[in-house]
């Protein structure tokens, strides 16, 4: 069986340089092509570095609670996740990848 995870993030903006952040991550996953219903999903606390762009984004700060996790935890979780795909498909890759 060949296992396939989709993924895509939400962010604070367009560029990591002016401090923008992930805020959202989604992905689910494929065996053979076919949606098993393992899904992952997190919401990452930004620390409100920069105010959400609310027209073009469907998460709110109330959303982002305090006690969602910062990065460092959502990555190792994220991996785990991720750890045994054959492939993974990432929605506009360059973008997610500099995040």
């Amino acid at each position: 069986m060949s296992r396939l995870i989709v993924l895509d993030t939400e962010t604070t903006g367009l560029e990591v340089t002016e401090g923008h952040r992930i805020i959202e991550i989604g992905a689910v996953e494929l065996l053979d092509r076919r949606l098993t219903g393992n899904n992952y999903h997190q919401y990452i606390c930004s620390r409100k570095s920069h105010p959400l762009p609310l027209g073009l984004r469907p998460v709110s700060y109330t959303h982002l609670r305090a006690d969602e996790p910062v990065r460092s935890p959502v990555c190792h979780l994220l991996i785990d996740y991720i750890r045994r795909a054959d492939e993974i498909v990432i929605h506009n890759a360059p973008f997610d990848i500099e995040f």
